[in-house]
C-alpha cells in the first residue's frame, strides 16, 4: 500500500538510486542515480526494462542502466503511486492512481481504462495472477484487507477477514498461493509478518516469525525463493528513510533468512514485484543522504 498523496519527493542532500541485485554474484549495480526525482518500486519487463514511479507519473528504463529514464505518456491517467504490476503477457500494467483507484495502461495502444468500479474504498494493487485473470489488491476501509478482483472489475471478494491490517499480497508462479504480510498474528501494534493462503481463502499460513518487521513477499520467477522488505523492530507501518534490510528466503525454510542488502529506504524501495523474468536478478531503490 502507498502513500495518501501522489508522489514523494526527495529530502535535502537525498537521491533516489535505481539498483540490481545479481543472483549469482551477489553483486549489487547502480543503474541509474538521481538528485532531481524520486523514483520507486521497480517492476522488470520481459524485453529488459524497468518500470518505475516519479512525480506521479510511469518511467521505462533499460535494466543495465545504458539509457536515461523515458517518460511513458498515459494522457488521462491521475498520478500514480508506487503500486503498479505488469501483465503476465507483458501486454500493459495495472496501476493505482490518486483517486484511489485502479487502471489498466496498455503497452499496445488500446485505450486508458478503470478497473474498480466503486468509489469510497481506497484501492492499492500488489498482485496480478500468473494466469493475468485476477488481481490481488489492498482495501482501505475501516482496516487494510485483502481482496481478489477480476482484471475487468467484477467478483471483487475478500480473502482475509481477520483482525489486524494485511498487505503486500504476490502470487507463487504457479498461482497455488498468495504470500502476504499482516499484524495478525502480533499482539504488538505493527508487527507484520509474512503469511500465505490459498486463493480459495483456504490454508492460511504464518511464515516469518521474527522480532523485525517484514513486508512486501515477491516470489523469484523460478518459485524457489522470495525476497521482502524487513524494517526494525518496533516500526509501525512501512515509512520511508529507514535502515531496512532486503532479506532472501528459500521455500520451506521460512525461519532461516538472509540478509542480501542492508540499505536506507523502505517505502519506495520494493512495494512490488521486481524480479527479472528468469529469476537471475531484482531491483530496487535506496534513498541515501
Amino acid at each position: 500500500m502507498s502513500d495518501s498523496v501522489p508522489w514523494r519527493h526527495l529530502l535535502p542532500d537525498q537521491s533516489s538510486r535505481i539498483r540490481v541485485w545479481d543472483r549469482a554474484s551477489g553483486a549489487v549495480t547502480t543503474v541509474h542515480e538521481s538528485a532531481e526525482r524520486l523514483y520507486e518500486a521497480p517492476n522488470w519487463t520481459d524485453d529488459g526494462r524497468l518500470l518505475v514511479n516519479g512525480d506521479g507519473k510511469l518511467w521505462f528504463l533499460p535494466a543495465d542502466g545504458s539509457a536515461d529514464p523515458e517518460l511513458l505518456d498515459v494522457p488521462g491517467l491521475p498520478p500514480v503511486n508506487n503500486d503498479h504490476v505488469l501483465a503476465p503477457d507483458g501486454s500493459g500494467v495495472f496501476a493505482s492512481a490518486s483517486d484511489h483507484h485502479i487502471w489498466h495502461v496498455s503497452f499496445e495502444g488500446a485505450p486508458l481504462r478503470r478497473v474498480t468500479r466503486e468509489d469510497g474504498p481506497l484501492h492499492f494493487l500488489h498482485g496480478v495472477s500468473p494466469d493475468g485473470k485476477q488481481l490481488a489488491y489492498v482495501r482501505l476501509e475501516a482496516s487494510a484487507t485483502i481482496h481478489l478482483l477480476d482484471v475487468e472489475g467484477a467478483n471483487d471478494r475478500a480473502l482475509t477477514t481477520a483482525p489486524g491490517p494485511a498487505d503486500g499480497p504476490a502470487w507463487t508462479p504457479d498461482g497455488s498461493w498468495i504470500l502476504f504480510n499482516t499484524e495478525q498474528f502480533s499482539a504488538t501494534p505493527g508487527h507484520a509478518q509474512l503469511a500465505r493462503i490459498r486463493p480459495d481463502g483456504t490454508g492460511l499460513e504464518q511464515l516469518t516469525d521474527d522480532e523485525r518487521v517484514n513486508w512486501f513477499p515477491h516470489v523469484a520467477p523460478t518459485g524457489d525463493v522470495l525476497v521482502y522488505v524487513s524494517f526494525p523492530p518496533g516500526t509501525v507501518g512501512h515509512p520511508a528513510d529507514r535502515p531496512v534490510e532486503l532479506r532472501l528466503v528459500r521455500f520451506g525454510a521460512w525461519r532461516e533468512p538472509t540478509t542480501l542488502v542492508a540499505l536506507h529506504g523502505g517505502q519506495g524501495t520494493m512495494n512490488v514485484p521486481s524480479w527479472a523474468p528468469d529469476g537471475s536478478a531484482f531491483a530496487f531503490v535506496d534513498y541515501p543522504v
